[in-house]
């Protein structure tokens, strides 16, 4: 039988992925589809008048089975892919899509929610089934339930077509990333790369049979090359290579893919009587209209634009004193920052490479959280995983009681996207008062092991892995009734809060301490290391500020227009970064075409939201800050009000009950250096 048909009789009901084979997941998936439309059924033709229990909660528990199979799958399409899962992929979505409309578009089950929601004010709920209700019937408002018949059918074709060209675009993107090959053969090429880099180019080649070095698109072999590389005509090769990515007229072209995407997104807006998709969207964030979001974006850009000038003018001159450079290019960028960082701070990533061995930082993450939340990590092998490399770990409380199940997949492979992320393999809800557990993956892309060196983390690379582990933070206390109120399921412009706020400890010496020992010696890092992390931490920050303002301000360019007009893609997207632009364009290049956050992700007209979540975690920390990194009282209240508590609440409400004022932007200035001095 179906291993996906059944329920999981493994440890801790984890999936089973040894046992499931790539062609079980269609037929599993269409089956489960179907029992799913049998328990929508017996709540349409319940003879019982609607009721919160009968109706609106019978409808969120529906479908766990599939919800739990689709999520299986598509964590695999984004972590350990292949041509015959990405078929299935482009099968399933259409059908899903459907399916998804096949309830929002129920007219006798949208009846039964609106008459459950009419009488809301009578009914004596808590606030999460207030919330609850009113989630439930927005998802079938703002998904064509109040549509006549024939626009109803519009809303399917369009739904179906995006999900298949989100799909599309992502798979070029990945196949872009994989194809291209940068070989060289002399080592003279190589100057300037470190020993490490060299010697994972050298073992990229080995595991390929060639000769030589091999570098490629993915982070950890792109980065290090475009940083420390001293040939200017590689670097300029390789960044034309990685901004061309799905932009060069050839199958794997996405700019049609854009253009598709964003009109089809606001024919759905307006069929929905939207102005825009950017205006469908953030009725459901924080920042509420496309215009908040502009002023936001905007009074940042004024702040953080003669910041980004000064540095780059700095730049320019430093790049020219040392090399003779007359004009920055875009490949110079990490280049000569990184070489204007060591002049200034004497600091240079390859120096604290030793000191953030991969399961050392894993290993500190752990004890921060142990130190602020009392969670105990144990490494398992009792548990099936769908890769040797990923680690998994089972997660308790101070009572031993199990919090989450834990999966870390560190390693970049052919098959897993760019990037770094959090997921889920099972939500946690409360059914039956049994408070299922959640089980949480984080997936990166970080450097490999080589023969002769552990895995050593760039410092960037360390936020990262915090970074993620944040948004883990974020599942694994989830602690509701209702699933999809449940962990990271939260507006998305504060869903960024509890990773980016995790981000603060990697500056601060006392967590520092805790794993940030040389791999060799066992030396703690150096004191006048950490002052010097800590020193360079606002380096270039208003470059890097312009630098997200512009894909922010890119997502809406895209998302709160009528997009009809649009025919040049690349053309489009100048006009959206010339207020942001300080290097000259690289007419080769398009960031549109692999810009998978917002054509692939979920975050079209939610870009910003990283920005958003600045001001909040910046404002969060101050709290720590003021009365001790490791306050567990402060702790307490953000577990309480914030990790715990999902999307039961307005953010703002959660937020105010954990920090007692709304956030002040005046801490991320300050924290960025862009206050006057």
């Amino acid at each position: 039988m179906n291993t996906l048909l059944k329920h999981f009789s493994t440890p801790y009901n984890t999936a089973p992925f040894s046992k499931i084979n790539t062609e079980d997941y269609k037929p599993a998936i269409t089956t489960l589809i179907e029992e799913t439309k049998e328990e929508i059924d017996g709540i349409v033709n319940n003879p019982e008048s609607p009721t919160f229990k009968n109706t609106i909660e019978a409808l969120e528990f529906s479908g766990q089975q599939l919800d739990r199979a689709a999520s299986i799958f598509f964590n695999l399409n984004s972590a350990e892919t292949n041509e015959e899962i990405q078929k299935i992929a482009q099968e399933l979505s259409p059908i899903l899509s459907e399916f998804g409309n096949d309830i929002t578009l129920n007219a006798a089950l949208f009846k039964r929610v609106k008459t459950v929601y009419i009488s809301k004010d009578t009914l004596q709920l808590t606030t999460e089934q207030h919330t609850l209700l009113d989630k439930t019937y927005k998802s079938f408002s703002r998904n064509g339930a109040n549509l006549n018949a024939d626009d109803q059918l519009k809303l399917r074709d369009i739904d179906k077509n995006l999900a298949q060209l989100s799909l599309k675009f992502g798979e070029n993107v990945l196949a872009e990333t994989n194809k291209y090959q940068l070989v060289i053969s002399n080592e003279n090429d190589l100057s300037g790369l470190p020993e490490g880099a060299k010697e994972a180019a050298k073992q990229l080649a080995e595991g390929k049979d060639i000769e030589g070095w091999l570098i490629t698109l993915d982070y950890p072999s792109y980065i290090p090359f475009m940083t420390y590389a001293d040939n200017r005509a590689l670097r300029e090769e390789l960044a034309k290579a990685s901004g061309s990515k799905a932009f060069k007229g050839d199958a794997l072209d996405n700019q049609q893919n854009v253009l598709d995407i964003a009109n089809l997104r606001y024919q759905r807006a307006q069929l929905l009587g939207y102005k825009t998709h950017a205006h469908f969207v953030l009725e459901e964030r924080m920042a509420e209209t496309p215009e908040k979001v502009d002023s936001f974006l905007n009074e940042l850009l004024e702040k953080a634009k003669p910041a980004a000038e000064k540095e780059f003018k700095n730049l320019q001159q430093f790049a020219k004193e040392l090399d003779g450079i007359s004009r920055l290019e875009k490949w110079d960028s990490a280049y000569y920052s990184e070489k204007l960082k060591q002049k200034l701070f004497d600091l240079d990533d390859e120096k604290l490479k030793p000191y953030f061995k991969l399961e050392n930082v894993i290993e500190g993450v752990f004890t921060i959280a142990k130190k602020l939340y009392g969670l105990e990590f144990e490494q398992i092998t009792t548990i099936d995983k769908y890769h040797d490399e990923v680690l998994t770990y089972k997660v308790t409380d101070e009572t031993g009681a199990l919090v989450s199940i834990f999966y870390a997949d560190f390693f970049p492979r052919a098959g897993k996207r760019n990037g770094a992320w959090m997921t889920s393999y099972k939500s946690q809800y409360i059914e039956n008062k049994v408070n299922e557990r959640p089980h949480i993956s984080n997936v990166c892309n970080f450097t490999k092991p080589t023969k002769s060196r552990p895995s050593l983390l760039t410092f960037n690379e360390v936020t990262t892995l915090f970074h993620e582990f944040g948004h883990a933070l974020h599942g694994m206390f989830a602690n509701t009734t209702y699933p999809s109120l449940s962990g990271a399921n939260v507006y998305w412009d504060f869903v960024e809060l509890p990773s980016q706020i995790l981000e603060n400890w990697c500056y601060e010496k006392e967590a520092l301490e805790l794993f940030a020992t040389h791999y060799e010696t066992g030396e703690v890092i150096p004191m006048a290391l950490v002052s010097k992390i800590k020193d360079s931490s606002t380096f270039h920050e208003g470059m890097q500020t312009l630098r997200q303002l512009s894909f922010g301000m890119l997502d809406m360019s895209w998302h709160a227009i009528n997009p009809s007009s649009i025919k040049d893609v690349k053309a489009h997207e100048n006009e959206a970064f010339k207020n942001t632009e300080l290097y000259p364009d690289v007419k080769e290049n398009c960031m549109s075409t692999a810009f998978s956050h917002i054509f692939q992700g979920g975050y079209s007209s939610g870009y910003y939201s990283y920005k958003w979540a600045e001001v909040l975690d910046a404002d969060a920390f101050d709290y720590f800050k003021q009365n001790g990194i490791f306050n567990t009282e402060i702790a307490a209240k953000f577990k309480d009000n914030i990790l715990s508590q999902g999307g039961t609440e307005n953010p703002m409400v959660l937020y105010k009950r954990f920090r007692g004022q709304e956030p002040q932007p005046e801490a991320l200035l300050k924290r960025a250096g862009l206050l006057p001095k």
